[in-house]
């Protein structure tokens, strides 16, 4: 049975309260933390990037090239992915469709998009897609935490009424903007799935980094247990949220593609470990070695 919290005021122990404000003005600029902690995340993304390619013997500006082109491409997908699976959650209005300020970036439609659009420049570059993606895994969830942080900021992606002392407070604008059930209107503490996520984005990246320096992993292993790994904890994110969403049979559209993609990734992961190298692995420095880490 659910933990209730009136929003009228029962008393509670604690919780996390809601934000004083979703931006900061500079000058007559609206600054919204949203879009600057996917800064963040992105800046952070690029420096462990670079830094886990270096040691791999390439060449760190390779990381750079690949996030200019990448990034743009994921918000492009995020907000396509997004404008598709939620309709209804878009503005009604002309630049509706392309409102990423508000929030709005479904994660599935960001990470295939940059994904693709990253091989395609690493392969330009002459390097090898799969030792980049060893690379890249843990800095995409590290991304992915700073974000998280974000939702914070804009009240949304929480889940089921709780009162729960790391309960998160979201005001009653918000609870309608994010358009969930009436019943759940009348409480104002709900479940920090958004926290969550972020602790398990940063212990999955911390994990992913310990095997690739413990484990004799097969690039792209890493790409494909993030894949696995963040999706199936989706299974468990799903079931708890209660924000607008499409439904199949009864059930959140994201969570199916969250199935699927635990599947697929957990297959790939077996495929690419029992698969024999074929050559050598081409680094961004030109060096080539089927075991480089």
């Amino acid at each position: 049975m659910r933990e209730q919290a009136s929003w009228t005021g029962d008393a509670m122990s604690g919780f996390i309260p809601s934000p004083p404000a979703s931006g900061v003005h500079v000058g007559p600029l609206l600054i919204h933390f949203y879009g600057l902690m996917y800064v963040v995340g992105i800046t952070l993304a690029v420096i462990i990037a670079r830094r886990r390619w270096r040691a791999a013997g390439g060449d760190a500006s390779l990381v750079t090239d690949v996030a200019v082109w990448s990034v743009p491409a994921g918000i492009i997908g995020g907000r396509v992915y997004f404008d598709v699976t939620t309709p209804f959650d878009v503005p009604q209005h002309w630049w509706g469709p392309f409102a990423v300020w508000s929030g709005g970036l479904g994660i599935w439609g960001g990470v295939a998009a940059g994904v693709a659009v990253g091989i395609w420049r690493v392969r330009r570059a002459g390097a090898d897609w799969r030792l980049m993606a060893n690379a890249a895994a843990p800095a995409l969830l590290v991304a992915q935490a700073a974000g998280r942080i974000g939702n914070y900021f804009n009240q949304e992606l929480f889940g089921q009424p709780a009162s729960l002392p790391w309960a998160v407070q979201i005001s009653l604008a918000a609870r309608h903007r994010a358009g969930i059930p009436a019943v759940d209107l009348k409480f104002s503490t709900f479940q920090p799935s958004f926290l969550y996520e972020l602790v398990f984005d940063l212990a999955l990246a911390a994990a992913l980094v310990w095997l690739d320096r413990s484990a004799d992993i097969r690039p792209p292993g890493l790409l494909a247990l993030y894949v696995a790994g963040y999706a199936g904890y989706r299974i468990l994110e799903e079931a708890i949220r209660i924000d607008s969403s499409a439904h199949l049979l009864g059930l959140r559209l994201n969570m199916y593609v969250a199935i699927m993609m635990t599947l697929a990734g957990l297959t790939w992961f077996v495929i690419t470990q029992r698969r024999q190298p074929a050559g050598g692995l081409r680094l961004g420095g030109g060096q080539a070695s089927p075991d480089a880490k």
